[in-house]
C-alpha cells in the first residue's frame, strides 16, 4: 500500500489528495479504518487564501480607523516619538524618554514609522493639503500601517491552523473566527506597540519553522516521512525570529524552547544546518541593528544588553509597578483571551495530557505550542514588573489550541436543528455579543478623552496660534508664536507630538524619570515629578511654576505678538503658566482652591472613562484657559446643552402622559376624547386649581369661613387637588 494511503488511514483528519482517489476509496472501504471526521467540511476552495488576506486587510483597516482610546504610553513614546525625531528632526518637539537617552531600545521599530511619516508628509505637501488635513494624515498613517501588519499576523495564524488541522478543516476556520472576533485583537492589534509587531513576526516565523525536525529520526524512518526543509524557508524563519528578539529580548524564550526540542530530536546533519543558519541569520540581523543604532544614537551601542542591565540588574522596571507572581494566570490570560479562555484551558489540558489524534508531525506542533504557551508566562513571572502585552505573542498559538474544543462544543449546535442544542446556540450568541460589547467599549469610550483633548488643542492652535507665527523658514517657525499647553496629569497620560503634530504648540507635562544611577537607599525615597505634584499640588505649583501662584498671567500668550523666541518644548521645571491647563476631573476641586483668584476658567470638557484603576486618572478630561471670550463661549454652549436636555426630558414626560391617557381600542365609549385634544376644554392638570362651575358657568370665588374666626389650615394635599 502506498505511504500516502497509510498515513491517511492512520489519520482521518488529513484531506485526501485528488491524485490518490483509488487509495482513499480503499481506505474508506476498509472496516478497520477510522470514520471520517465530522469536524471537517466536505471540500475546500484552493483560491480562498487571497480572498481571506484581502478581507483581513480591510477588516483591520476599519479596526485601525475606529480606535479612539488610549492603552499604553509605549504605543507613542517608544515608537512614534522617536520616529518623529528621525523623520522631522529633534527641533520639531518630540518627547524622547529616558529609555532612548540610555540606549535601551533598538531603533529598527521607530525606523518603520519614520518612513511612514516621511511618505505621508510628502503626499500631504504634493497634494497641497491644508494644515488640518495634513495633521489628520500624519496621525492616521501609522495606524494604517500597523493594520496591514496585524492583518498579516491574522492571515498566518489561519495558515498555521490549516497546516496543523488540514486545509478546509473546521478547526482552521474556527481559528480564523477566534482571531477576528477577539476583543483583545480589536483593541490592541492595530496599535503601534512593539509587542504588536512582535506578535505578527512571531506567528509568521512559527509558520515557517521546520516542525518536522522535532520528530525523532527513528519514527521518521519507520513512517517514511520526508524531513527535508527548504534552506530559504529556514532562513526566512530565523531572520524573523532574530528580528523579534531584537525588538523584544523576551521573545527569545519562545525560540530557545523550540530550538531545544528540534536539536534534541533531529539528526546530526539537521543540527548542523540549524546551528549554522541560526548563527548566520542572527549575526546578520544583529549587525544591521547595530549599524542602524549607530546612526540613530550617534555612537556605538548595544540596546539588548543595556535593556537587560537596566531592567534586571538595576531593577528599574519595578519603578513602573509590581505584580503578584500569579499575574499572568489570574489576569494576563483572562484579559488576553476573554470569552475564549475556557476553550483555551481545555485545549491546553487535552494537548499536554494526551497527544491529539492527528498526524504525528501535526500533533507535535500542537504539543510544542502548548508548551511554550505555558513556559513563557512561567519564565516572565520571575520578573516583578508584568504586563499582559508581554505575553501577547502567544495569542495566535492559543487561538489555534482553542479551535478544537470550540468546534467540538458548538459545531453540533450549528449543523443540526434539534432543540437539544438550543442552550449552546444561546451561549454562542451571548459570547459573540459580549465580544462586540467589550471591543466597542474599549476602543471607542474607555480612556477616549486623553486622545480627543489633543484634537481640541490642535483646533485652538488653528484658531489662535497660527496668526502670530512670522514668515520664517520651516526650521525656525517652531521657536515663534503658537499656543502653550500644560498637562497636570500622571506622566505620559496622553500622546505627544504624534498627535499634537504642530511644532508651534509649545507644551509641557509632568515627567516620571526613573531613579537611574541612585543607590538603594535613594531609590527607596525617590519621588518623580508627577509624584511630587500629587503629594501636594498647591505647593508644587508654588515652587515649580514661573512666578508661583502670585504671578499668573491674565491674558493668553497669543493675545500679543511674541517678542522673543521660545523653546519648542519645556518638559522640565520650572514650567511657564500655559494658555491651556489640561487635567483629570479628579483634580478639579484642588485646582479650584489653588487658582481661585486667577484668570483660569473652564473652556472645554469631555468624557474619558467611567472607571479607572488609577485614582489620579478618574473622571472627565478638563481644560482651563486664560481666554475669557473662550470661557464665556463654553459656558454659553454648556447652558444651551442643559436647556436642550431639559426640553427633551419635558417632552419625554409629556409623551408619557399622552401615552397613558390615550384610551385603549377595546373601549366602547366612542364619545370619549383625550384630555390633550382640542375637544376636551374642561380638562386640567392635577396640580392646577379647579374652577367651580354651575351648568357650565363659572362661579365667583366665595370667601372661606372658618369656625371660631380661625382660618382653616391648608395642607399640601388640599393645595394639590383643590
Amino acid at each position: 500500500m502506498p505511504t500516502s494511503a497509510r498515513s491517511r488511514r492512520s489519520n482521518p483528519r488529513l484531506p485526501p489528495s485528488p491524485s490518490s482517489s483509488s487509495s482513499s476509496d480503499a481506505v474508506r472501504a476498509s472496516p478497520h479504518s477510522s470514520p471520517p471526521s465530522r469536524l471537517r467540511p466536505p471540500s475546500a476552495n484552493p483560491d480562498v487564501s487571497s480572498n481571506i488576506l484581502l478581507f483581513l486587510i480591510g477588516f483591520r483597516l476599519v479596526n485601525a480607523l475606529t480606535v479612539r482610546t488610549f492603552f499604553q504610553p509605549d504605543e507613542f513614546f517608544q515608537s512614534l516619538e522617536p520616529a518623529w525625531k528621525i523623520a522631522f528632526g529633534a527641533n520639531q518637539g518630540p518627547w524622547i524618554t529616558w529609555e532612548w537617552e540610555h540606549q535601551l531600545r533598538s531603533s529598527l521599530h521607530p525606523l518603520i514609522f519614520a518612513a511612514v511619516y516621511t511618505v505621508a508628509d510628502l503626499v500631504a505637501r504634493t497634494l497641497g493639503l491644508a494644515p488640518t488635513s495634513r495633521a489628520e494624515l500624519l496621525i492616521t498613517a501609522p495606524g494604517i500601517t500597523q493594520a496591514v501588519i496585524a492583518a498579516v499576523g491574522d492571515f498566518y495564524t489561519w495558515k498555521l491552523a490549516r497546516y496543523i488541522y488540514g486545509v478546509g478543516s473546521y478547526e482552521s476556520w474556527a481559528t480564523l473566527t477566534l482571531t477576528v472576533v477577539s476583543p483583545w485583537q480589536w483593541f490592541c492589534s492595530t496599535r503601534t506597540l512593539s509587542n504588536c509587531l512582535e506578535t505578527t513576526i512571531t506567528i509568521v516565523a512559527l509558520y515557517l519553522w521546520p516542525w518536522g525536525w522535532a520528530i525523532s529520526s527513528r519514527a521518521t524512518r519507520r513512517t517514511g516521512q520526508d524531513k527535508s526543509v527548504s534552506i530559504f524557508r529556514l532562513r526566512q524563519c530565523l531572520l524573523l525570529a532574530a528580528f523579534a528578539c531584537i525588538l523584544r529580548p523576551t521573545n527569545i524564550i519562545i525560540w530557545v524552547g523550540l530550538a531545544s526540542v528540534a536539536l534534541y530530536r533531529s539528526t546530526w546533519g539537521e543540527r548542523q544546518t540549524l546551528a549554522r543558519e541560526a548563527l548566520i541569520c542572527g549575526s546578520s540581523v544583529l549587525a544591521v541593528s547595530t549599524v542602524v543604532d549607530r546612526f540613530f544614537y550617534g555612537f556605538w551601542t548595544f540596546p539588548p544588553l543595556r535593556f537587560l542591565y537596566f531592567n534586571v540588574a538595576q531593577s528599574l522596571a519595578v519603578f513602573y509597578g509590581r505584580n503578584d507572581w500569579s499575574y499572568y494566570a489570574s489576569q494576563g490570560y483572562p484579559l488576553l483571551l476573554t470569552t475564549s479562555l475556557p476553550f483555551t484551558l481545555v485545549g491546553l489540558y487535552r494537548t499536554l495530557k494526551t497527544p491529539p489524534k492527528l498526524e504525528k508531525q501535526k500533533a507535535s506542533v500542537l504539543v510544542q505550542l502548548a508548551s511554550i504557551s505555558l513556559a513563557m508566562p512561567a519564565t516572565l513571572s520571575v520578573i516583578t514588573h508584568k504586563e499582559v502585552r508581554f505575553i501577547y505573542p502567544l495569542l495566535p498559538a492559543l487561538h489555534i489550541l482553542s479551535a478544537s474544543p470550540l468546534v467540538e462544543f458548538f459545531l453540533p449546535a450549528l449543523t443540526t436543528t434539534t432543540r437539544e442544542y438550543i442552550p449552546r446556540r444561546l451561549t454562542l450568541i451571548f459570547l459573540l455579543l459580549a465580544n462586540v460589547a467589550i471591543a466597542t467599549y474599549t476602543t471607542l469610550f474607555h480612556a477616549s478623552g486623553v486622545i480627543s483633548v489633543l484634537s481640541y488643542i490642535r483646533e485652538q492652535h488653528q484658531n489662535h496660534g497660527t496668526a502670530n507665527i512670522p514668515s520664517l523658514p520651516k526650521e525656525s517657525t517652531a521657536s515663534y508664536g503658537g499656543i502653550t499647553a500644560g498637562f497636570l496629569m500622571p506622566c505620559h497620560s496622553t500622546p505627544w507630538r504624534s498627535h499634537l503634530v504642530e511644532p508651534t504648540i509649545h507644551a509641557w507635562a509632568l515627567s516620571c524619570e526613573p531613579p537611574v544611577g541612585l543607590t538603594a537607599e535613594e531609590k527607596a525615597v525617590y519621588r518623580d515629578e508627577a509624584d511630587q505634584f500629587y503629594d501636594n499640588p498647591t505647593q508644587f505649583l508654588q515652587d515649580n511654576m514661573v512666578g508661583g501662584l502670585r504671578h499668573i498671567p491674565r491674558r493668553p500668550s497669543y493675545a500679543t505678538p511674541p517678542n522673543s523666541q521660545r523653546q519648542p518644548t519645556q518638559l522640565f521645571p520650572p514650567h511657564e503658566w500655559p494658555d491651556y491647563l489640561v487635567f483629570f476631573a479628579q483634580l478639579e476641586p484642588t485646582l479650584k482652591d489653588s487658582l481661585r483668584s486667577s484668570s483660569y476658567g473652564e473652556c472645554w470638557r469631555t468624557f474619558n472613562s467611567a472607571w479607572h484603576d488609577d485614582s489620579r486618572r478618574r473622571g472627565d478630561v478638563v481644560v482651563w484657559c486664560l481666554d475669557h471670550a473662550e470661557q464665556q463661549a463654553w459656558q454659553s454652549q454648556k447652558h444651551q446643552r442643559e436647556l436642550e436636555d431639559r426640553d427633551r426630558q419635558f417632552d419625554h414626560i409629556i409623551k408619557r402622559f399622552q401615552r397613558d391617557a390615550t384610551p385603549s381600542k377595546s373601549w366602547h365609549w366612542s364619545h370619549w376624547t383625550s384630555p390633550f385634544s382640542s375637544q376636551s376644554k374642561s380638562w386640567s392638570w392635577p396640580w392646577e386649581r379647579r374652577k367651580r362651575t354651575l351648568f357650565g358657568y363659572e362661579l365667583p370665588e366665595l370667601p372661606q369661613w372658618s369656625w371660631f374666626g380661625k382660618r382653616k389650615k391648608r395642607t399640601l394635599l388640599s393645595d394639590f387637588w383643590f
